[in-house]
C-alpha cells in the first residue's frame, strides 16, 4: 500500500497543470474575446479570381446551351434535310423509271440501269427498284452481295454484271425513303425504295462528316469563348477590383490612425458613389476626431477655471490667508454655480445631439410667443441700461407655426442673452417676427461688439468665444449657440448671422411653418 502511494504521489506531482489557478483552466459563456486583424494574406480565391471563374462559367454555360440546342433542334431539322433529298432523288428516279416503262414487257435492265445512272445519285445511296407484283427488278446489294461473296477477286467487269440473289437492303422505315412509280395512265407499276449505305438514318459519309465537323466547331468555338471569357474575366476583374482595393487600403491606413488617407475615386457609376462616399465619410471621421480632441481640451479648460477659482479661494482661508466670511465663500458658491451651468449646458446640448430630448412640435402663434419672451425679459435689459425692442415685420394679427414651444423660447432665450452680454449701455437690442414663403424668421438684432467676419463660421462650436468677449467679464459660457443650432437644426431649419466689429450682430432663425413628419426618435420615447 505504501508503494501504491509513493507512486501515486509521484504521479500527481508530475502532472504541471495542478499548479495552475482554476480561473486559467475553465472558461464559460460570459468570457469575451477580441483580437486585431491579421495582415497575413488570405487564402480563399479573390475577387478577381471569382470573377474569372464567373465569366468563364457563363461562357461555358452558354457554349453547352448550344450544343444542346443543336442536339435537339438541329440535328431534327438536319436528318430531316438529308431525308427530303433522298424523297428528291427517289421522285426523279421514279419519274425517269416511269418514262421507260412498257405496259407489256416492263422495264428491261439497260433501261433500268440507265435510269439510274441517269439520276447523277451518290454512289453511297443504294436504290431498289420493285415492280407492282412487288418483284425486285433492281438492287443495288446484289452486285456488293457478289463483291463480297468473291471476296475481292473478281474483277471490275464482273462487278458491274449484276448476279441477282438476297437483296441486303434494310426494312426499316426510318432507314429507307421509298417513291412510287406511276405510269402514263395513272397506274401504280412499282416504288423505288432508297437508302444511305452504312447508316441507319439517311446520312451518307459526306452528311456524317459535315454533322461531325458543325459539332467539332461548336466545340471548339465554345472552348475559345471560354477563353476569351477569363481574359476578359481578368480585365474586367483587374478593372473593379483596383477600385475596391484603393478602398480597402484606405480604410486600413484610417484604421492605423492615417485620417488624412483618401481614395480619390470619383465617377457617375456605383464605385465612383461608393469612393465619393467613403472619402466623405474619412473626412467626416477626421473633422469628428478634431472636434472631439478640441472638445475634450475645451471642456477641460473652461472646467479647469472656476474649479482652479475655488480650490484658491478654499485653500486661502483654510491657511488663514482669507477669512472665511461671507464675501469669499459667495466667490466660491458663484464659481460652482457657473460650473453648474457649464455642466447643464453641455449635457443639455449632449441630450438634443444624441435625440434623447423630446421632441414635441405643436401649432403655436409665433407672434405671442416672441412677444411673451420680450416681456418676460424687458426689465432685465432695463436694469442693464438696455432699449428691447418688438418688432412684428406683418400685418398679420396671427402666425402660426410648428414648433416645440419650450425650445424655441431656449433658442431666443440664448440669443438674447447674448445680445445682452455684449451690448454696451445705451444700446439697442431688436427681436423681430416676421415671414418669408414657407418659413417664419425671428431675429435679434443688437448694436453690441459685433464678430469678425474670419469668425463668423466657428460662431456654433462649442466653447467658442471671440477674443473680445474672452477680455469681458461677463463673457459666456460659450455653449448657447450651439444649443440654439441644434434646436433650429431640430426644427428643419437654419440660422443666419450678420455681424460688423464695432457695430453690432444680428441672427435670424428660419423656422418652417409646417414640420416633416419624420419616424420619431428612440429617445423620443422617453
Amino acid at each position: 500500500m505504501a508503494a501504491k502511494f509513493v507512486i501515486g504521489k509521484k504521479i500527481r506531482q508530475e502532472r504541471p497543470e495542478d499548479d495552475i489557478p482554476e480561473a486559467l483552466k475553465t472558461s464559460d459563456g460570459s468570457r469575451a474575446s477580441w483580437k486585431t486583424l491579421s495582415n497575413q494574406k488570405s487564402r480563399h480565391m479573390s475577387y478577381r479570381g471569382k470573377m474569372t471563374l464567373m465569366f468563364a462559367g457563363v461562357a461555358a454555360t452558354t457554349a453547352i446551351i448550344l450544343i444542346a440546342v443543336l442536339g435537339v433542334n438541329w440535328e431534327a431539322q438536319f436528318m430531316s434535310y438529308t431525308r427530303s433529298n433522298m424523297e428528291r432523288y427517289a421522285s426523279v428516279i421514279a419519274d425517269g423509271l416511269s418514262e421507260s416503262y412498257d405496259s407489256v414487257t416492263g422495264w428491261s435492265d439497260e433501261d433500268v440501269d440507265r435510269t439510274i445512272q441517269s439520276s447523277s445519285i451518290s454512289s453511297e445511296v443504294g436504290v431498289q427498284v420493285i415492280d407492282a407484283d412487288g418483284v425486285i427488278v433492281y438492287d443495288d446489294t446484289w452486285s456488293r452481295g457478289a463483291e463480297h461473296e468473291a471476296a475481292g477477286e473478281a474483277s471490275n467487269a464482273a462487278a458491274s454484271s449484276r448476279s441477282k440473289g438476297v437483296s441486303l437492303a434494310p426494312t426499316d422505315a426510318d432507314s429507307v425513303v421509298s417513291h412510287e412509280i406511276v405510269d402514263a395512265s395513272g397506274n401504280v407499276v412499282g416504288a423505288v425504295r432508297l437508302w444511305a449505305f452504312g447508316s441507319d438514318a439517311l446520312l451518307t459519309k459526306g452528311d456524317a462528316a459535315f454533322r461531325t465537323t458543325s459539332y467539332n466547331a461548336v466545340v471548339y468555338a465554345g472552348i475559345v469563348a471560354v477563353l476569351l471569357a477569363c481574359v476578359m474575366g481578368v480585365v474586367v476583374s483587374r478593372k473593379l477590383a483596383k477600385p475596391i482595393k484603393s478602398i480597402t487600403s484606405t480604410a486600413a491606413q484610417i484604421r492605423s490612425g492615417d485620417l488624412t488617407a483618401r481614395t480619390g475615386i470619383v465617377g457617375d457609376d456605383e464605385i465612383g458613389r461608393l469612393g465619393e462616399t467613403f472619402d466623405d465619410m474619412a473626412t467626416s471621421l477626421e473633422r469628428d476626431l478634431k472636434l472631439e480632441h478640441r472638445l475634450t481640451s475645451d471642456v477641460a479648460h473652461e472646467l479647469r477655471t472656476p474649479l482652479m477659482a475655488m480650490l484658491a479661494t478654499v485653500e486661502a482661508m483654510q491657511d488663514g490667508v482669507l477669512p472665511a466670511d461671507e464675501e469669499h465663500l459667495e466667490t466660491v458658491a458663484s464659481e460652482v454655480r457657473r460650473l453648474s451651468r457649464l455642466v447643464s449646458a453641455m449635457l443639455q446640448l449632449s441630450r438634443i445631439e444624441n435625440g434623447t430630448t423630446k421632441f414635441n412640435p405643436e401649432k403655436t402663434d409665433m407672434i405671442r410667443l416672441v412677444r411673451s419672451v420680450v416681456e418676460a425679459q424687458e426689465q432685465l435689459f432695463s436694469d442693464r441700461g438696455l432699449r428691447l425692442k418688438l418688432d412684428v415685420k406683418t400685418n398679420r394679427r396671427e402666425l402660426f407655426c410648428e414648433v416645440d414651444r419650450d425650445m424655441i423660447r431656449q433658442a431666443l432665450i440664448n440669443l438674447m442673452s447674448n445680445a445682452l452680454r455684449y451690448t454696451p449701455e445705451e444700446g439697442y437690442v431688436v427681436v423681430s417676427v416676421s415671414q418669408e414663403g414657407r418659413d417664419v424668421l425671428v431675429s435679434v438684432a443688437d448694436t453690441g461688439i459685433g464678430i469678425a467676419k474670419e469668425d463668423l463660421a466657428r460662431v456654433f462650436s462649442r466653447f467658442w468665444r471671440s477674443d473680445a468677449s474672452r477680455e469681458r467679464v461677463s463673457g459666456g459660457l460659450g455653449v448657447g449657440l450651439a444649443v440654439t443650432k441644434e434646436i433650429i437644426d431640430r426644427h428643419h431649419g437654419f440660422i443666419g448671422v450678420e455681424s460688423e466689429l464695432g457695430k453690432g450682430t444680428k441672427f435670424t432663425l428660419h423656422i418652417p411653418r409646417v414640420q416633416e413628419r419624420t419616424p420619431q426618435l428612440p429617445g423620443d420615447e422617453k
